[in-house]
């Protein structure tokens, strides 16, 4: 008796743990059955709801479509935005944001870096003898020489009017004044077409190793101010020949 009721019992418990158990996948089983399509029970999937579903995930799916095309031309206005009008060169705002990378680059790993400032001389000669058609070439030339003579990781930005202005990673001061004269004679040893003429681009540049804490704007404006220093000591120096000569 004792071991047919301890039979008894656990037949009891194993029908209670064993029925608990058997539930669950009957269970599952039957959500299964009952979801067919998009959350819809297969009773209610008559061929209007069906065809109505269909529809539906076909305009789920061109609308992914759109957001994806959309992202693409988000994208694409952003790098316009970043572009000068007139060369491939990123423009001010978008080469002030760069230069700030670089300085928190450059205090992160310990990487120098520097900043190197251009400005064309006697640009306004240009203009006045040929016309500003022949001065914008002149500009594309000049941008087009910048790019052609840096790495892929420097950058190069046209901050306004015949101005511009070079980030170069990975060069402290010594190396970047070195690199500087190389692009001005790069720039310099070839003639520009400006209209149905020849002429020589002459230009003077600021060279300032990136500093780690200074605002960037005032990095801008040292550089800025070495620039003009150089262009100042230039034309001092061509008059002094010319003053020699008489």
């Amino acid at each position: 008796m004792r071991v047919s009721g301890a039979n008894t019992a656990a037949t009891a418990d194993t029908r209670r743990r064993g029925g608990i158990a058997s539930a669950q996948p009957a269970s599952a089983a039957g959500r299964a059955d009952r979801v067919a399509f998009m959350g819809v029970p297969e009773p209610e999937l008559t061929p209007a709801v069906l065809g109505a579903l269909q529809t539906l995930a076909g305009e789920i799916d061109e609308l992914r479509n759109e957001v994806g095309r959309l992202k693409a031309r988000l994208t694409e206005v952003e790098n316009m935005a970043d572009r000068d009008a007139l060369t491939p060169l990123l423009n001010r705002r978008a080469f002030v944001r760069e230069l700030g990378r670089a300085q928190t680059f450059s205090r992160r790993y310990g990487a120098p870096a520097s900043l190197v400032y251009f400005d064309l001389d006697a640009f306004k000669a240009i203009n006045d003898r040929f016309g500003h058609a022949a001065g914008d070439a002149a500009i594309q030339t000049v941008a087009e020489r910048l790019l052609g003579h840096v790495r892929e990781s420097d950058v190069v930005g046209r901050m306004g009017g015949d101005e511009f202005a070079v980030i170069l990673v990975q060069a402290d001061q010594v190396r970047a004044e070195a690199k500087a004269a190389a692009l001005a004679d790069a720039i310099e040893r070839e003639p520009v077409q400006v209209g149905d003429a020849l002429t020589t681009i002459r230009l003077s540049y600021g060279v300032r190793e990136i500093p780690l804490e200074l605002p960037i704007e005032t990095l801008i404006a040292e550089t800025d101010q070495a620039m003009f220093a150089a262009k100042r000591a230039r034309r001092e120096a061509a008059q002094a020949i010319r003053s020699g000569l008489r």
